[in-house]
């Protein structure tokens, strides 16, 4: 995970964007619970949403 979070941390603004709608629609179309959960955490967890927006 702290590859996942290190790649994460060098996307630029747009990249960022792109994949937290990605992930969104991931989530939303995951029939699993657990998956969708973590689908669902995954921008905060990983840093990607700012408190400050």
């Amino acid at each position: 995970m702290e590859g996942v979070a290190h790649v994460v941390s060098t996307l630029s603004s747009y990249q960022r964007q792109e994949l937290i709608e990605l992930v969104g629609e991931m989530a939303a179309g995951e029939s699993n619970p657990a998956r969708r959960e973590f689908l669902e955490a995954f921008p905060e967890d990983f840093g990607m949403i700012n408190d400050a927006s």
